[in-house]
């Protein structure tokens, strides 16, 4: 029977410990995002693709809805369709809670814990859903939801959303 030393170290190990040290690992963030090079990113994770950035200005949220469906498909490559207002939980998913993530510092002055991947121009984004009649929103400073009146925009942005066929 052969001994082994326990001094030896298989080539899968090294392998590891040079992509540790020279920090070739792709992070968990790299790999589930993918730039698409026209205005969007698709999030391999969740299956859905997310405009790169909000629509830059304040919006009403039954205005925000004609904006994504039309406004910013226009904008955009045409072999995309069905664009919307993304759920509270699809935003959710973009949240970075953490205290090693500060977040970035929006157009409108506020931090954002979003994706790096993805910039807002202000930290508030419209959801397609409502409660009690007034449409809910997510802010990416604080990492919660809700709910605005209907005659209100100020800080409101539109991240349109796609699911992926």
């Amino acid at each position: 029977m052969r001994k082994t030393s326990s001094k030896q170290v298989s080539y899968p190990v090294i392998l590891f410990v040079i992509c540790l040290v020279f920090n070739v690992i792709p992070t968990e963030a790299d790999d589930r995002f993918i730039d698409n090079g026209d205005g969007t990113v698709t999030d391999r994770k969740f299956n859905l693709m997310w405009a790169k950035t909000d629509n830059q200005f304040d919006i009403l949220w039954k205005q925000a809805q004609d904006w994504s469906k039309s406004d910013f498909s226009n904008s955009i490559s045409r072999k995309y369709d069905n664009w919307r207002l993304p759920t509270l939980d699809e935003l959710q998913t973009l949240y970075v809670e953490g205290t090693n993530y500060d977040g970035y510092q929006t157009d409108c002055g506020h931090r954002a814990k979003m994706v790096p991947q993805i910039r807002l121009s202000c930290i508030i984004v419209w959801s397609s859903e409502t409660a009690l009649g007034s449409p809910l929103a997510f802010n990416f400073n604080v990492g919660n939801a809700f709910a605005i009146d209907l005659h209100e925009n100020k800080g409101c942005r539109v991240l349109p959303v796609r699911n992926l066929k």
